[in-house]
């Protein structure tokens, strides 16, 4: 029997460094996924650049319903299902889409207060502190060759059965991604490395492409 890869959403911190803070991989693997690339519309009239010369980059975003379930779990007696159902599924899922959580604020705080004691301030700053809020980073990993970062666009969460203690224990969740296009300037490094990874791979896919049908563009020209 072939092994079967498993589409995978994988929330990490910018270095890669300490443990993984988030991961969801797909229990059944999507039937069908959407990708839309959306042309930024070029300008046009006398100031404008040449419409064969790049502007803004376009932007892939991606659809997918992902369905999860409990039953395989609670005919093998998994203490976790039947506490909770597919309700930690769901929950990490949701985290995806959160800024970080109480812990990471609690943490910051604590810097702020070590650097005010270090630098002697003991006065009451008259401005409102800015909160230490960040969204998570994710990578949409889908087969070899797509390993994305991406940012969740939109997601909704239909929850079908539910057990005695009202546990979700089958849903269907809807999933819309946009495709980041990486700042050469960014110090996301692992965001880097995936889109690369990925470009490279498509490269390799068109001129594999290529070499497969030079024969068909040598009939089709007729010099």
């Amino acid at each position: 029997m072939a092994y079967l890869l498993r589409g995978a959403l994988i929330e990490y911190a910018s270095d890669f460094l300490g443990p993984i803070p988030n991961v969801v991989i797909f229990q059944f693997n999507p039937e069908s996924l959407t990708r839309n690339i959306e042309i930024p519309r070029r300008s046009a009239g006398t100031g404008s650049r040449e419409r064969s010369q790049a502007g803004e980059a376009p932007v892939e975003r991606i659809q997918l319903t992902a369905h999860f379930s409990a039953a395989d779990q609670l005919n093998r007696d998994v203490s976790l299902a039947r506490g909770f159902g597919i309700g930690p599924q769901l929950a990490a899922l949701e985290k995806m889409v959160h800024p970080a959580g109480r812990i990471s604020g609690l943490i910051g705080e604590a810097l702020d207060a070590i650097g005010s004691a270090i630098s002697g301030g003991g006065e009451t700053s008259p401005t409102q502190p800015i909160p230490r809020e960040t969204f998570p980073r994710i990578l949409f990993i889908w087969g070899l060759t797509r390993v994305l970062p991406v940012v969740i666009d939109s997601m909704g969460i239909t929850e079908q059965h539910f057990d005695p203690l009202l546990n979700p224990v089958q849903a269907e969740v809807s999933l819309g991604f946009s495709v980041m296009n990486i700042d050469p300037c960014s110090d996301d490094k692992i965001a880097k490395g995936a889109m690369e990874y990925s470009n490279l791979a498509k490269d390799a896919q068109a001129i594999a492409n290529l070499a497969n049908t030079a024969q068909q563009v040598v009939d089709i020209i007729p010099f």
